[in-house]
Order: structure tokens, then C-alpha cells, then sequence
């Protein structure tokens, strides 16, 4: 694959003509709604090169070996890796391997039900890339009663599709994640089985592959009634699929307000999927900061591997950035589409600038005499995470949310991946 940056003088007829796409592909897959173009914007050129994988080099790798393993040629691995010296392998080095050997990997998407179900054409486009399904947000009372959404639209679309939809049950209450909510029901030990029976109930009446668990601000002294929560339910739904949505940490933390009450370890021994939500480093009531870091997202997805199996674990992925207003303490960030990200500097005429420390897009502007600072995703920053779940052999990634346009994500994954089904 390609990745074409703007420069000054660049225009889509010529990008067009150098690399022989038709100028309709380019915007389609990159998103673009005119012809403008602004300096220091990535642009995805699809191509008829090999799909790209990587590979983390171990002791005794050789690219002969490498070859026959994925079914490709020496000479490609080397024209992929111009700065390796083929007789002299770095140990941990991340390759490119142009093969037809994709990446296997399931993903899950999640939808906001609370806000209806109008993505109907969106889940169409995008039904071969999406193995599970999450629909955002059961919520219960404090005695354990579930709190429902209008789901039954967005039920049978997903099981038309072949996408397997998961039920989200979160401690939700007035647009908040409640610490009382579920510290009220997890240490009690009727309430938390009503919860649990209730949960078994629906899932299995209404056709669920399974039970997504997004609990937030759990108390850290609920830790161990968090842990029996997890494996109560899962002995209740049996065969079908427990998922668990983890804020990342990079060592255990037990007394912490927000990642105390995650036992990764334990969890992960208990469930079928552990989403590490390697988003929001920088996030909406913080400071400017790129959403996912790539140093910070190997300091989470280290972590959490050494505690819980490889093939268990999701990253998480942003289709979102940020746009704060300065000073950002005054009001919280606005979340926009990473689409509409790219497409407000293009104009606006505000050139991006790629941090190649966090790997990340970035640019500023002023409005109305008030200094705002964009933190987005892109095709390269993007590239830069599946390098990362491969080289960790992860199960795959987690996204959030699907109504948030990012087709550049979308294009590659189909190119260079296989999203497992059913």
C-alpha cells in the first residue's frame, strides 16, 4: 500500500496520474468531500501490491524461513525492509511482509443504541469487517432489574448480516457511569444474581451472541465482587460470548479509582474477550494530547500481555479526535468524527503536522479569537496500532463507535487483513 503525504502545489490530478487511481477512488477511500487538498494530509492510495503484514523478529529468524512461512519471496521481503541487512536480523524488529497470507482477526464494534438506530447503511457497508457487534448500553437498578433499550431493529440487521451482537451492560445511570450504582450491586450477592438471571434471561430471548461488560468507576474495594460478577455471569451464559471492556494500566494499580477494581489477571482467565482500551490518553476533560500514543499504547498492550492470554486480547481503536478549545480545563473537548477532522484543516486550510513520537496527526487554529488544538487518527498513525496487534499476535481490535466515518481505516483493514465470522 501506499501512503501519499500532501505537500504545497499537490492536486489530486497529479497524485491521480503518479500513481494511476482515478481521482474518485482516492476521495472515496480517503473520505474527502471536494478536490481541496492541505499540506501534511495522509492520503490512502489503494495499489496491486501484496497485502502487508508484520512480524516482530525472534532469535534464529531468517527472511528464507520467513518466506516459506508466509508463502512469499525473499526479494520481497527485502525490497519491504530496504533499512535491515538480511545477514544481521535485529531481534525485536517489526517487519513488512508482503504477502497473501492476511492477518486473521476478529473486531468489535460499538453501536450507541442509545441514540437510535440510524446506521443501518453504515452496518451494511461495513458487515465483512465486523465480527461482534456491541450495542451501547443496558443499564440495571440497584436492585438489579435491567434498564432496556430499543434494540430489536438493530438486532435483526446485525443477524442479517452475519455479525454477531453482544448485549452492553454498563453501570449507565442520567448519561454517567455510576461508582454507587455498581458498588450497591456487585457486593451484594442477591442483587448481583438478579442481575446476572436478568442478564441470561434476555440475552438468550432475544437471539444475543453474548454480554459485553462495560462497568466504570467500580470502587477498588469492590475488586474481588467485580472479579465473582464476571465469572457468576459467565457460568450462567454457558457457551455464549463474555467480553470485557478494560481501561488500560500499566502495572496492577489495585487502590486507583478508575483501574483498581480490574484484577487483569484473574479476569482474564475468566472471560472470552479482555478490550484493553488503549483511547483517550488524551481525552475530553484533559489537555491537548493525541488520542493513543504509540509509546503509551505498547507500555498498556505490554502489561496487559504479560497478565492475560494474547489470543484473549482486543486494542482499542479510536474513530474519533479531539478538538479542545484552549484553556481546555474551561469545557470539555468536542469528539468529531476522525472524517470530519481531516476534512475541517482541509477547510480551513490548517496544515498538519504528524508527530512521529506519539505517531499521530495533529493541528491548531483560531476561531473567533479562541485557540482550539485537533488531536486525530489516520491512515498512518492507524498503520502504525495493527503493526502493534500483530506484533503481539492480538485476537484483534475494538472500535469505537461505528457511526464515526473513518474510511481510511476501513479500506486498509479490508486490503491487509481477515476479519474472521460466524
Amino acid at each position: 500500500m501506499a501512503v501519499h503525504t500532501v505537500v504545497s502545489g499537490d492536486n489530486l490530478w497529479r497524485i491521480s496520474l503518479a500513481y494511476g487511481v482515478p481521482i474518485s477512488i482516492i476521495q472515496k477511500v480517503n473520505g474527502l468531500v471536494s478536490d481541496r487538498l492541505v499540506p501534511g494530509l495522509n492520503l490512502y492510495i489503494p495499489d496491486q501490491d501484496l497485502p502487508e503484514r508484520f512480524y516482530q523478529l525472534k532469535q534464529g529468524d531468517t527472511f528464507w524461513n520467513l518466506s516459506q512461512q508466509y508463502k512469499t519471496s525473499v526479494q520481497a521481503i527485502v525490497a519491504a525492509n530496504p533499512m535491515l541487512n538480511p545477514t544481521a536480523l535485529p531481534i525485536g524488529a517489526r517487519i513488512n511482509i508482503p504477502t497473501m497470507q492476511k492477518y486473521q482477526m476478529e473486531t468489535l464494534v460499538f453501536f450507541d443504541a442509545i441514540e437510535g438506530s440510524p446506521y443501518v447503511e453504515t452496518l451494511n457497508n461495513l458487515s465483512g469487517s465486523i465480527t461482534y457487534l456491541a450495542v451501547f448500553t443496558y443499564s440495571f437498578t440497584e436492585e438489579g432489574e435491567l434498564i432496556s433499550i430499543n434494540d430489536a431493529a438493530i438486532l435483526k440487521q446485525a443477524k442479517a448480516l452475519n455479525i454477531k451482537p453482544l448485549l452492553v451492560i454498563s453501570n449507565y445511570d442520567v448519561q454517567m457511569f455510576s461508582a454507587a450504582l455498581a458498588g450497591t450491586v456487585l457486593q451484594n450477592k442477591e442483587k448481583r444474581a438478579t442481575l446476572i438471571q436478568n442478564l441470561v434471561r434476555i440475552v438468550k430471548e432475544k437471539g444475543y451472541a453474548g454480554v459485553s461488560v462495560d462497568f466504570e468507576f467500580v470502587p477498588p474495594e469492590r475488586r474481588n465482587d467485580f472479579t465473582s460478577f464476571l465469572k457468576e455471569l459467565k457460568k450462567g451464559l454457558g457457551n455464549l460470548t463474555l467480553q470485557l471492556n478494560a481501561h488500560a494500566k500499566s502495572s496492577d494499580l489495585p487502590t486507583n479509582r478508575l483501574v483498581g477494581f480490574l484484577d487483569y489477571r484473574a479476569v482474564g482467565e475468566i472471560v472470552d474477550i479482555v478490550s484493553v482500551m488503549t483511547i483517550d490518553y488524551g481525552y475530553a476533560i484533559g489537555p491537548p494530547d493525541p488520542i493513543a500514543p504509540v509509546w503509551w499504547v505498547e507500555e498498556m498492550l505490554m502489561y496487559a500481555t504479560s497478565q492475560i492470554n494474547a489470543r484473549k486480547v482486543m486494542m482499542a481503536m479510536s474513530l474519533y479526535g479531539y478538538d479542545w478549545s484552549l484553556p481546555a480545563q474551561e469545557k470539555p473537548a468536542e469528539m468529531i468524527p476522525v472524517e470530519n477532522a481531516q476534512n475541517r484543516a482541509i477547510d480551513g486550510w490548517l496544515p498538519i503536522q504528524y508527530n512521529n513520537v506519539a505517531q499521530a496527526p495533529t493541528y491548531s487554529y483560531n476561531l473567533m479569537g479562541q485557540e482550539h488544538v485537533v488531536w486525530f487518527e489516520d491512515i498512518q498513525s492507524i498503520k502504525e496500532k495493527y503493526k502493534q496487534m500483530q506484533a503481539y499476535d492480538l485476537l484483534g481490535a475494538t472500535y469505537w463507535r461505528l457511526r464515526f466515518p473513518f474510511p481510511q481505516n476501513w479500506a486498509y483493514m479490508e486490503k491487509n487483513m481477515k476479519v474472521l465470522k460466524g
